[in-house]
C-alpha cells in the first residue's frame, strides 16, 4: 500500500455528480453490473397483466387491486440493505464507494445523524422526510434538496441534534449496482451514549433485506459490535460484515483472522475486507487491479447474488403466490356457473353447498373467528409481557446504578455514571425490542397457521418500520460534583469553632480564665472538625439522594416512551395481520357469493344463451388453466425464508 491510497477522493463536492452524472467511473467487472429483471419475473409480470384483464372482465376489482400490488412489487422490488456500526467506522465512505459519488458526507468531525438511502434513479436526485409537528396526523412532507447541500441536513455538524426533525433522507443516482432495486441505507452510528440511535437503527433492521455492519481494521470486535451483529442476526434474514479501512492498517490481515474466530461463534457470517480509498482511487485512475485490491468486487458479488438474487427469488414466489390465489378465486364463481349450466339436475346441491361455505367464510371474516380473537389476545399477552420484561430490565439497571451511588461520591464521577446508565439502558431496551421483534413475528405465523387450516396459504408478515423507536428522551442532567472551595471549607470550620470556643470559654471564665484561652482554643478546633465532617457528609448523603431521583426520573422517563412505542409497533402487528387476513377472509366469502349468484342465475338461463355462456366460460377457464401452468413453471421452489410481504 502507498501513502496516495489514504487520501480522500470521495470528499470532493457533490456538485461534480449534480453537474455531470455520468461522469467517469471504473468500468465494473462482469460481476459488478447488476442484473436487469430475470426472465421470471418478466414473464410473471405478463401472467399479472392477463390474469389483471381477468379479473377485470369477470367484475373482481378486488382482485385487481390486489395484482396491482402485486405488479408494483415485481417493477421495484427495492431491497434495503442497512449499513450499521459504531461512530467513525467507515459506514458512510463505504457507500460513496460502492455508487462511486460522494453522496453521504464524510469527514473527521462528521457524523451522520439522519438515515440516508441511495438508491437508483435515472437523473441525480435528493430529497428529505420531515415530519410535520403542525399538522394534526403527523403526516411526513417529501422535501427536495440540492443533493451538494445534503450534508447540511443529514450530518451533525449542518442538523445538530436533528433539530430539523427529519426522519430520513433519500438519494437517487444513475448506477447500474442500483438498477434492480437495490437501496443502500447508511445510518447513524451506534455504541456512543445516544441509545436513541441504536434503537433507530434496530428499528430499521426489522424492514431490512440485508444488514452489513462495518467496522475498521484499527481493532477487533468491541463487545457493542458483538451485541450489533448478535441482534441483527436474530431480526433480519441475511448479515454480513465488513472490514473497512485496511489501507490504513498493514496489520489488518491479523485482526481479519480475530475477527473471523468472533463471527465463527456467534454464526456463520460472510467477512468483506475493504478498502474505500482505494475503490474510489480506482475509479479516478481506471485502474481494475487496484479495484480488485481494493476488495470490493467481492462485496458487490455479495450483494448480487445473496441479496438481490434472493429478494427477487422471494418476490417471484410471493407473485406466484397472489396469481394462484387470485387464479382459484376467479375459478370458483366460473366453474360453478359453468357446471350450473351443463348439470343443471345439480344445481339445487351445488347452490347448498356454496351457501354453507359462504356461511363458513362470513364467520371466519368475523371478529369471533378463531384466529381474529387469537391474534387480539395474543397481542394483549405479549404487550403484558413486554412491559413487564421492559421494567424488569430497567429495574435492574436502576438497581445497580444506585448501589454504585451508594458505594461512593457520585458528584466527581457523575459523567462516566451517566455514560454508564445511559449505556446499560440502551442495551436493556434493545433486548426487550428484539424479544418483542421475535415474538410479533411468531404471532404473525401463528396467525397463518389458524388460516392454513381452512386452506388458506399466506405469506408472512413484514411490519418492520424504518422511523425510530423512541421519541426524544431528555439526557441525564448535570449534577453537582460536591468539591468544596478552601474558602468553603475555612467558612464551616470557623462557623462550627466558633460555638466550641464560646461554650468552652464561657465555662472557663467560672474559674477567672478569659473567654479566649488556650482549653477554649483547642476546643473551638475539634468542635470545628467534627462540624466539618458532619456537613461533609450531610452533603453526600444529599448528594446520593440527589443522583438516585435523576437515575429514577431517567428510568422512568425512558420506560414511558418506550413501552408507548413498542405498544405502537404492537398494534401495528395486531392491524396489519387483521386488514390482511381479513381482506383474505372477504375475498373468499366474495368469491362463494358470487359463485352462488352465478349458479341461480345459470339455472334460469334460456338454451340459446346457455349454449354462449358455456362456452365464454370454458374459454375463459382454459385462460386460466393455462396461467396456472404458467405460474408453476416459474414459482421458485427452493428459496428459504418467507414467501412474501404485506
Amino acid at each position: 500500500m502507498t501513502d496516495q491510497t489514504k487520501q480522500d477522493p470521495g470528499h470532493s463536492s457533490a456538485r461534480t455528480l449534480a453537474s455531470e452524472p455520468t461522469a467517469k467511473r471504473l468500468e465494473p467487472a462482469p460481476n459488478e453490473v447488476a442484473a436487469p429483471a430475470t426472465s421470471s419475473s418478466r414473464e410473471l409480470a405478463a401472467i399479472v397483466r392477463k390474469a389483471g384483464q381477468l379479473a377485470t372482465t369477470t367484475g373482481r376489482k378486488d382482485l385487481v387491486e390486489r395484482l396491482t400490488d402485486t405488479q408494483t412489487r415485481l417493477r421495484d422490488p427495492n431491497v434495503r440493505v442497512v449499513v450499521v456500526g459504531e461512530f467513525k467506522q467507515g459506514k458512510s465512505k463505504l457507500i460513496n464507494a460502492l455508487v462511486n459519488a460522494p453522496v453521504c458526507p464524510i469527514d473527521d468531525d462528521i457524523a451522520t445523524c439522519v438515515p440516508t438511502a441511495v438508491g437508483y434513479g435515472t437523473e441525480p436526485s435528493a430529497s428529505v422526510l420531515v415530519r410535520g409537528d403542525t399538522s394534526p396526523d403527523g403526516s411526513v412532507e417529501r422535501l427536495p434538496v440540492p443533493i451538494d447541500k445534503l450534508a447540511n441536513y443529514v450530518s451533525e455538524s449542518g442538523n445538530p441534534g436533528n433539530t430539523r426533525n427529519l426522519i430520513a433522507a433519500e438519494v437517487e443516482l444513475p448506477r447500474e449496482l442500483l438498477r434492480g432495486g437495490l437501496r443502500l441505507v447508511d445510518s447513524p452510528g451506534v455504541g456512543g451514549i445516544d441509545s436513541s440511535n441504536a434503537l433507530s437503527t434496530l428499528s430499521a433492521l426489522s424492514s431490512a433485506h440485508a444488514v452489513l455492519l462495518v467496522s475498521d481494521a484499527s481493532q477487533e470486535y468491541t463487545e457493542p459490535e458483538v451485541q450489533l451483529l448478535k441482534h441483527a442476526m436474530r431480526i433480519s434474514p441475511n448479515v454480513a460484515a465488513v472490514l473497512a479501512k485496511t489501507d490504513l492498517y498493514p496489520d489488518w490481515r491479523t485482526i481479519e483472522r480475530i475477527d473471523k474466530d468472533h463471527l465463527k461463534r456467534i454464526g456463520e457470517l460472510p467477512l468483506f475486507s475493504v478498502s474505500s480509498d482505494l475503490r474510489l482511487l480506482a475509479a479516478a485512475e481506471q485502474d481494475r487491479e487496484l479495484n480488485n485490491e481494493s476488495g470490493f468486487p467481492a462485496l458487490v458479488a455479495h450483494l448480487r447474488s445473496d441479496i438481490l438474487a434472493h429478494a427477487e427469488a422471494l418476490a417471484v414466489r410471493s407473485a406466484a403466490h397472489d396469481l394462484n390465489f387470485v387464479v382459484d378465486q376467479m375459478s370458483v364463481t366460473l366453474k360453478a356457473e359453468l357446471n350450473a349450466l351443463l348439470n343443471p339436475q345439480d344445481t339445487p346441491v351445488m347452490i347448498a353447498e356454496l351457501e354453507n361455505a359462504k356461511a363458513r367464510a362470513d364467520e371466519y371474516r368475523g371478529r369471533s373467528s378463531r384466529w381474529s380473537t387469537a391474534l387480539s389476545d395474543g397481542v394483549a399477552d405479549l404487550i403484558a409481557d413486554m412491559e413487564h420484561d421492559l421494567r424488569d430490565r430497567l429495574r435492574r439497571v436502576q438497581r445497580e446504578a444506585e448501589n454504585a451511588i451508594d458505594e461512593g461520591d457520585p458528584g466527581p464521577i457523575w459523567e462516566q455514571i451517566s455514560e454508564w446508565i445511559d449505556q446499560r439502558v440502551a442495551e436493556a431496551v434493545s433486548e426487550t425490542f428484539v424479544w418483542t421483534d421475535e415474538r410479533g413475528r411468531h404471532l404473525a405465523s401463528e396467525i397463518g397457521d389458524l388460516f392454513a387450516e381452512e386452506q388458506v396459504s399466506l405469506p408472512i408478515i413484514n411490519v418492520g418500520s424504518t422511523e425510530g423507536l423512541l421519541d426524544p428522551v431528555d439526557p441525564i442532567p448535570g449534577f453537582e460534583p460536591g468539591t468544596l472551595s478552601a474558602t468553603e471549607k475555612i467558612y464551616i470550620g470557623v462557623r462550627g469553632s466558633y460555638g466550641g470556643v464560646l461554650m468552652v470559654g464561657l465555662a472557663t471564665g467560672l474559674i477567672g480564665m478569659t473567654l479566649i484561652n488556650p482549653i477554649s482554643l483547642l476546643a473551638g478546633v475539634l468542635v470545628g472538625r467534627r462540624a466539618y465532617r458532619e456537613d461533609t457528609n450531610n452533603r453526600l448523603i444529599r448528594r446520593r439522594f440527589e443522583a438516585k431521583n435523576i437515575v429514577r426520573r431517567y428510568i422512568d422517563e425512558v420506560t414511558f416512551q418506550v413501552g408507548k412505542q413498542l405498544k405502537d409497533r404492537l398494534r401495528i402487528v395486531q392491524r396489519t395481520a387483521r386488514d390482511h387476513f381479513g381482506g383474505i377472509a372477504d375475498e373468499l366469502h366474495r368469491s362463494l357469493a358470487d359463485a352462488v349468484l352465478a349458479a341461480k342465475k345459470a339455472a334460469g338461463t334460456y338454451s340459446e344463451e346457455k349454449n354462449r355462456r358455456v362456452n365464454e366460460l370454458q374459454g375463459q377457464l382454459r385462460q386460466l388453466q393455462q396461467l396456472t401452468a404458467q405460474i408453476q413453471l416459474l414459482a421458485p421452489k427452493d428459496v428459504d425464508g418467507g414467501v412474501g410481504e404485506v
